[in-house]
C-alpha cells in the first residue's frame, strides 16, 4: 500500500506556496502522494467568504519544490472543463514533474453550485456523457497524434497538441464516483484506478471493509484488459499514528484490495482547510507496518 496526503484548494491551501510547503513537508515524512480538490465554489454557503486556488496552478507549485511525490487532483470535472486546454495543462505539469502526474477525473459537484450558477448543464446523464467524451479526447490528446473527433458533445479538426505526455502512453487516470452506484465503477474498471467514496462513509471516514470487497470484485468482474496491467484501489479516511492501530484499520482494507490510503480530513472538520493541523499529521509520516 502506498500513502497520500489529499487537502482542498481552498482555505489555506488556496495560497501556492502553502501547498508547495506541505508537498514538502509529505516528501521529506515519507509519504507517497500529494492530491488537491478540484472546485470552483464547491458549496457555496459552506464556503462563502473562503478563497479558491486554481488546482494545477497549486500543483505547478508542488512539483517544483519536489522530486520524488506523486501529484494529481482527486478528482477533476472534467465536463466543466474543456478537454483540449486541460490536456495542455496536464501534460506540462508531468513534463515539469519528471512523470509523477495521476489524474483523478470525475463529476464533480455539487451540480447546482459548480455547474448551474455558471450556465452549464447540470443533468447527470449529459454531465456522464461529457465525461466520458471527455476523457476519451485527453487519450487521444496525451497520445501526441493528430486527432480528429464528431461527437455528441466535442468537435475536434485535425489538432495534434504537443509535447505528448511525459508518461507514455499516459499519465493514470483513476476514477471517482459514490458506491454503491454502478456507473462509475465501471467507468474506473475502463481506466487506471478507482477512488471511491462510499454512501455509508462521507469524505474523511473509512468506509466498511464488506463494502470494500464488494467495490473491488465488481470493478475487477468489469475489467477489459490485460490481467497484469496496473490497477490502484484507492480509500482514505483519518488514520492513527499509532502503529498497532493503524495496522488494525487499514491491514483489512489491504486484504480487501486497497493500494492506496489517502489521508483525509472528515469533511466538516475545522481541520479541513487549516494548514497547521494539516502539516502536524503530515510530519508524524503515513501508517507504519
Amino acid at each position: 500500500m502506498r500513502f497520500s496526503v489529499n487537502i482542498p484548494n481552498f482555505g489555506d491551501f488556496a495560497d501556492p506556496r502553502t501547498v508547495a510547503t506541505v508537498a514538502v513537508a509529505a516528501e521529506q515524512a515519507g509519504w507517497d502522494g500529494l492530491f488537491v480538490w478540484d472546485h470552483v465554489v464547491h458549496d457555496k454557503r459552506a464556503r462563502r467568504g473562503q478563497a479558491f486556488g486554481d488546482p494545477w496552478m497549486l500543483l505547478t507549485a508542488a512539483a517544483l519544490a519536489t522530486s520524488r511525490i506523486k501529484l494529481g487532483t482527486l478528482v477533476t470535472p472534467v465536463p466543466r472543463r474543456r478537454p483540449q486546454q486541460l490536456a495542455r495543462q496536464v501534460a506540462t505539469l508531468d513534463a515539469l514533474s519528471g512523470g509523477r502526474v495521476i489524474f483523478g477525473a470525475g463529476l464533480g459537484g455539487p451540480f447546482e453550485d459548480e455547474y448551474g450558477d455558471f450556465g452549464e448543464p447540470t443533468d447527470p446523464v449529459v454531465l456522464a456523457e461529457r465525461l466520458d467524451e471527455g476523457l476519451d479526447l485527453l487519450d487521444r490528446y496525451w497520445s501526441g497524434q493528430p486527432v480528429d473527433h464528431d461527437g455528441p458533445h466535442y468537435r475536434v479538426r485535425d489538432v495534434t497538441l504537443l509535447p505528448a505526455s511525459t508518461q507514455r502512453p499516459r499519465p493514470p487516470v483513476w476514477i471517482g464516483g459514490f458506491w454503491p452506484n454502478r456507473p462509475p465503477m465501471r467507468r474506473a474498471a475502463r481506466w487506471d484506478g478507482a477512488v471511491p467514496l462510499f454512501a455509508s462513509a462521507r469524505h474523511g471516514h473509512t468506509p466498511p471493509v464488506d463494502q470494500v470487497r464488494d467495490l473491488v470484485a465488481y470493478v475487477r468482474k468489469h475489467r477489459d484488459v490485460r490481467p497484469e496491467a496496473t490497477f490502484d484501489f484507492v480509500l482514505g479516511g483519518v488514520s492513527p499514528t499509532d502503529p498497532a492501530r493503524a495496522h488494525d484499520l487499514l491491514g483489512p482494507l489491504i486484504d480487501a484490495g486497497a493500494t492506496w490510503w489517502d489521508e483525509r480530513q472528515i469533511m466538516d472538520s475545522a481541520d479541513l482547510y487549516r494548514a497547521t493541523p494539516i502539516l502536524r499529521r503530515i510530519e508524524s509520516g503515513p501508517p507504519v507496518f
